[in-house]
């Protein structure tokens, strides 16, 4: 068991250090971690855009606020395009903070370096400074044979073709000008160390991934209900269908209309529907009583009482999903949405449907065949139990401070 309190190299409490990138799918992962670390009586800080400071400063940490250059979370279009024109967009987000993030740091050296893996200053900051760095991934990890299987597809070709080569050879030149580099046909370098804050089930070939470089917590969630309130499942109804997008990719006018017309007036039903701020009720028709539109749900609350989730299938959502044990009908939109939908079907706890295949029929045959299999409802169970045995937040901080200069095996003692 560890102790509550440890000290840096100077006698000092210690001081750790964490670099995300504006976007809430990266950002809300780690809080938990943080607020723990903090809890524990290190001096935590966290470098992050203005839009996020609130949040973090909330969990005990102090915001290291940077000016950003990636698009807003509200804006999909601007992320539209390859793995490679979001890579550009991340490392010209780097390039352009890594000034703000030296200047924000100077005098104030870290023991410990904490990393988003889209964070890519925080790699050269943590080489500059000659303290350990660990990354803190919110999704599924490289595996061997990752680059060759995988990241080949997206950017192998790249170099032979005359608008990709110019971008994948800046991108590799900011790294390597800046003491980071990657080996052929990768698009961003392994970390020495990483603590997945995903659970095993929903990482891709997990038996061929690094133990000694990668270890699976689980997702590091709030105890308890969300923070906004909690949600009461309403008198009458005999099932409750959460549907939701996430908090990106939720201009979807048409799909919303399918799922009103799918499960609107369904007998004892009652339907959560969440849309996000960027669609007007008036674009979803007449909706019936039994369907309640939010543009913001309390979703672990819900998930709580709920029998089944359309979902999107990011990370956060999937793994919110199993911790409850509730089926899912996986409609992916982008990024590793595809992967994860994949990896809750082959769990059994899933069906998933393209964009395109989501009729109203599509999708009341999906959520109807969920909530009657009771396999799946056993399966579900046993998930549940299994990632609750994986340790969470807790273990994820003690995985943290067992990196802290003097804790690991071979370090000098402080």
């Amino acid at each position: 068991m560890t102790s509550p309190f440890h000290t840096g190299r100077t006698g000092r409490p210690a001081h750790i250090a964490m670099f995300s990138v504006g976007a809430h799918g990266h950002v809300n992962p780690s809080l938990e971690v943080i607020r723990e670390l903090v809890a524990r009586g290190h001096r935590v800080t966290y470098a992050i855009p203005g839009s996020f400071a609130g949040t973090v400063a909330a969990t005990g940490a102090e915001p290291r606020v940077y000016s950003s250059t990636l698009p807003p979370g509200d804006d999909p279009a601007a992320w539209d395009g390859e793995l490679i024109d979001h890579l550009r967009l991340f490392l010209a987000d780097a390039g352009q903070a890594l000034p703000q993030l030296l200047k924000a740091y100077e005098g104030d050296r870290p023991d410990l370096v904490l990393y988003d893996p889209m964070a890519y200053a925080a790699r050269v900051l943590a080489q500059r400074w000659g303290v350990p760095a660990v990354q803190l991934s919110p999704h599924a990890v490289a595996w061997e044979g990752y680059e060759e299987e995988v990241a080949a597809e997206m950017s192998g070709a790249l170099p032979e073709d005359p608008c990709g080569a110019p971008r994948y050879s800046r991108s590799h030149a900011w790294l390597a000008n800046n003491g980071i580099s990657i080996g052929p046909g990768r698009i961003a370098r392994r970390p020495e160390r990483c603590i997945a804050l995903i659970s095993e089930v929903l990482q891709p070939n997990a038996h061929r991934v690094d133990p000694a470089v990668y270890t699976f917590t689980g997702p590091c969630r709030p105890e308890g209900n969300e923070a906004g309130g909690g949600w009461a499942r309403p008198a009458g109804a005999e099932r409750v269908l959460l549907i939701s997008l996430g908090t990106l990719f939720t201009r979807a006018p048409e799909f919303y209309r399918a799922c009103v017309t799918a499960f609107g007036g369904l007998p004892g039903w009652h339907v959560v529907l969440r849309t996000g701020k960027g669609v007007d009720r008036a674009e979803l028709g007449e909706v019936p009583g039994n369907v309640e539109v939010r543009d913001w749900v309390p979703q672990q609350a819900i998930l709580g009482q709920a029998d089944v989730f359309i979902t999107h299938a990011g990370a956060g959502s999937a793994h919110e999903g199993l911790a409850h044990g509730v089926p899912m009908v996986a409609v992916p939109q982008a990024a590793d949405q595809f992967g994860n939908a994949e990896m809750l079907v082959e769990l059994g706890v899933a069906r998933r449907l393209a964009k395109e295949e989501a009729t109203p029929e599509a999708l009341r045959e999906a959520v109807l065949a969920l909530a009657g299999d009771p396999d799946v409802a056993s399966r579900g169970a046993a998930i549940r139990r299994r990632m609750a045995a994986e340790g969470g937040t807790r273990r994820a901080a003690d995985l943290v401070e067992a990196e802290l200069p003097g804790r690991r095996p071979g370090a000098p003692s402080a």
